[in-house]
């Protein structure tokens, strides 16, 4: 099984950012932490991050035949980009969102999920743990 880990906008500020939300683990060990259960799961594992949507569509159109199953924490993108929903849409990879903090507990424009349309399952509010959730559902198939 090979999976692909997606993260978007300041995620990469984990550590520094809003710490009362985020917490005080930073970005190297959030990707310590999907490596290690990727190995848990003796699955292969790609992590990519960026802050522009763009890249983050490219990334998307570039696994079309290469991983079997996306982990995607879209970040400030979910609740605005239809083009990274239709990327997911477009490349028919199963895929999960997650996201650190419980959105659905904050602002109400952080409840709307174009990127939701086009995965499986969510995990919300579970902190890192959210990211061996989704890759434990994706291993599972």
């Amino acid at each position: 099984m090979k999976l692909l880990v997606i993260n978007g906008p300041n995620l990469n500020m984990l550590g520094i950012r809003e710490k009362e939300l985020y917490g005080a683990k930073d970005y190297a060990a959030l990707c310590a932490f999907i490596q290690q259960t990727a190995e848990e799961l003796q699955a292969e594992v790609d992590i990519y991050q960026s802050n522009h949507e763009g890249d983050l569509v490219d990334c998307i159109q570039n696994a079309y035949g290469k991983v079997d199953g996306i982990v995607i924490n879209p970040a400030a993108y979910t609740h605005t980009s239809v083009a990274i929903l239709d990327a997911l849409k477009a490349v028919s990879i199963p895929a999960c969102e997650v996201h650190l903090t419980d959105v659905n507990a904050r602002e109400d424009f952080r409840k709307i999920s174009y990127v939701r349309l086009a995965c499986e399952k969510t995990f919300s509010g579970y902190g890192f743990e959210g990211y061996a959730m989704a890759m434990r559902h994706l291993c599972s198939k």
